[in-house]
C-alpha cells in the first residue's frame, strides 16, 4: 500500500473536539478500508496567503492538520465526502513517490551497499588538518605592525 499525506485546512473557529471528531472519522474510514494511520500532526492556526471564500464569509486564517496514512490507491475517491464538510476550507491528498517501505525496503540490495560507495575517511577529517602555513601568519603580523601607531 502506498503512503499518503492528507492535509486538512479547517476554519479557524472550529473547536478542538470537532476537529478531533473529523480526524477520527477520516482515520476510521482509512481503517475500514484496510489502511493504517501512521502519523498525525497539527500545525495550529496559520495565516493564509489569500482569503478563502465560503458561504459564511472569507477566511484569512485556518487550522492546518496533516495525516500520514498507508492506504489503498483508491483512497482519493473515497475521501471525496470531505467536499461536503462545512468545517473544512480545503483538503488535499498527496502520494509519497519513490518511497520504499515494508518488504520492498528489506529486500533491496542497493540500500545496504549505498554507503559503501563513499570513501572510508570522513568529510570532517579535512577540517582537522592544520594547512595554515607560518608564512600567512607572518604576513598578517607584519600588516598589523604597520597599522599600529
Amino acid at each position: 500500500m502506498p503512503l499518503y499525506d492528507c492535509m486538512l485546512l479547517l476554519k479557524p473557529n472550529v473547536k478542538k473536539e470537532a476537529l478531533m471528531e473529523l480526524v477520527a472519522r477520516v482515520g476510521k474510514h482509512v481503517y475500514t478500508k484496510n489502511g493504517v494511520l501512521t502519523d498525525l500532526k497539527s500545525f495550529g492556526t496559520i495565516q493564509l496567503g489569500y482569503g478563502i471564500k465560503k458561504l459564511d464569509g472569507r477566511y484569512f486564517q485556518g487550522q492546518l492538520m496533516q495525516m500520514t496514512m498507508m492506504a489503498t490507491p483508491n483512497i482519493n475517491k473515497e475521501l471525496h465526502y470531505l467536499n461536503k464538510e462545512d468545517r473544512l476550507l480545503r483538503w488535499l491528498l498527496v502520494k509519497h513517490r519513490d518511497t520504499k517501505y515494508g518488504v520492498e525496503f528489506l529486500s533491496e540490495v542497493d540500500g545496504r551497499t549505498e554507503l559503501s560507495n563513499f570513501p572510508g575517511s570522513s568529510i570532517n577529517d579535512d577540517w582537522d588538518k592544520d594547512d595554515d602555513s607560518d608564512e600567512d601568519r607572518d604576513i598578517y603580523d607584519a600588516e598589523q605592525e604597520q597599522k599600529a601607531p
